[in-house]
């Protein structure tokens, strides 16, 4: 059996814990006899200090700069001197670690004076989080008696376009490269242990495929070497009927569809990348998500055709907070074609992504969710593309959170929707916007912001989900 393992950043955030998922590791090839493959994260943290130490180069804070090169040093020799015990070993990963630092140092130095930070070098720095991470890790399962090697991403055969930042896999290319690269290495019982989050471009330029894309990472090399499972390994127990943070008796989903998990992914699971299900589905290869503090809890299965005994009508609720609508209206609007395409195309062309939409039938008026973060930019785009042209008005609503219900066991049973909103409207909460996909696997509305925890709490317990 071979598994694609990925971990995430809280699993190589000690020495302890390097230890103890290197041992995990060796335990599943040595004594299951299974063919394993690593893919990991950066440290917890290290991506987002990576951002802040570019936004210091931007500023030109040279003292920012040296004080994250100092700590980028001392957490990972910290990690090495608690994970690898041998002296000869500790020795080298020691070397190679403060090797990369000094490599680092020299690029973020190099770019101070002119206090520009291009796509191109971002993706170049966010990369070391990963590259040594991974290097500790595969150190350390040598340490205790493994036999790994250690690969960054284009070098085990991710190759990508050169979107820097949302770099995307050119997947024929890769599976063919993957395959040739790691089969082998699993043949002579080599651990590949490579980063996440990792390609590179045709011209050999680092990329990088999002944030959270070691899942990807995970699920691209699956598909590559024809995998009979992913595990995504982290500090949760699996897909979850709801965010154990607002309910406190929210349960383990122990398997979900492909659709299902998609869904819950793209409106606000934390669990997994929504891409990451892509290369998944294509192929056919089952995920499993489970906590790594756990390992005898088999976690969510995630399959193409779950078993009937998790058909729920409704399985899980999710949220996503700190977003803010729009709603765009205008009497022009109304039998006018191409004017959806117009709003939807000034926002594209500015990077705005737009989470739901809702159209009147009077065709007057567009409701859309965004981010918070860029609502700014989204009403400045529309003001200065459409206003007065276009369209007549846009309002603007601040503090909203979206409520998605999702289940496969909602296609085509009646009265789901009234029961939603019927124990919603009895806690006197307001529905501001409600859209449902023709796939009746999702149904999605807009409350406010400030009442998200009591909606979520209120429909999990309607449908009983504690008792799954």
């Amino acid at each position: 059996m071979l598994v694609v393992m990925k971990f995430g950043g809280t699993a190589v955030e000690s020495g302890e814990r390097i230890r103890h998922i290197s041992n995990l590791v060796l335990n599943y090839q040595q004594k299951m006899g299974f063919d394993v493959i690593l893919v990991t994260s950066a440290v917890r943290g290290m991506t987002d200090d990576i951002l802040a130490v570019a936004e210091s180069v931007r500023r030109g804070d040279t003292t920012s700069v040296n004080w994250f090169i100092d700590r980028l040093k001392r957490v990972h020799l910290s990690l090495i001197d608690s994970s690898i015990f041998d002296e000869a070993k500790n020795k080298e990963a020691r070397t190679s670690v403060i090797q990369l630092v000094e490599l680092i140092e020299n690029v973020v130095h190099g770019m101070l004076p002119m206090r520009e930070v291009t796509p191109k070098m971002l993706d170049y720095l966010l990369s070391f989080g990963e590259r040594l991470s991974t290097f500790i890790v595969s150190v350390a399962i040598r340490d205790i008696g493994g036999n790994s090697e250690f690969l960054v991403g284009n070098d085990a055969g991710i190759v990508t376009d050169s979107n820097f930042g949302e770099a995307l896999p050119l997947m024929d290319t890769t599976k063919l490269k993957v395959f040739h690269k790691l089969k082998p290495m699993l043949a002579k019982k080599i651990i590949p242990v490579i980063t996440g989050f990792i390609g590179a471009d045709q011209f050999g330029n680092i990329t990088t495929i999002g944030r959270g894309g070691s899942d990807y990472s995970a699920t691209i090399i699956a598909a590559g070497t024809r995998a009979d499972e992913v595990w995504l390994w982290s500090d949760v127990d699996g897909l979850m009927t709801a965010d154990p943070k607002i309910v406190s008796d929210a349960r383990v989903i122990r398997e979900a569809s492909f659709a299902e998990a998609l869904e819950m992914a793209l409106f606000g699971a934390k669990y997994m990348h929504p891409r990451a299900l892509e290369p998944a589905i294509e192929s056919n290869i089952p995920m499993r998500i489970r906590n790594f503090m756990k390992i005898d809890d088999e976690g969510t299965l995630v399959v193409n055709n779950p078993s009937k005994d998790s058909h729920k009508i409704v399985k899980a609720i999710s949220s996503i907070r700190h977003t803010a609508l729009i709603d765009v209206s205008g009497v022009g609007m109304v039998g006018a074609p191409g004017t959806a395409g117009r709003i939807f195309d000034a926002l594209a062309k500015n990077k705005v992504n737009i989470m739901m939409i809702s159209q009147s039938p009077s065709e007057s008026s567009i409701s859309m969710v965004v981010k918070k973060e860029v609502l700014q930019k989204a009403t400045r785009t529309l003001e200065l593309s459409l206003l007065g042209r276009v369209i007549k008005k846009i309002d603007i609503k601040e503090d909203v959170a979206v409520i998605a219900v999702v289940g496969s066991g909602m296609r085509g049973i009646k009265g789901v929707a009234a029961r939603v909103f019927g124990a919603v409207g009895n806690k006197n909460i307001n529905v501001i916007m409600i859209t449902q996909g023709s796939s009746e696997l999702n149904l999605a509305f807009v409350v406010n912001d400030i009442d998200c925890a009591e909606v979520v709490r209120t429909i999990h317990g309607e449908f009983k989900l504690n008792k799954s």
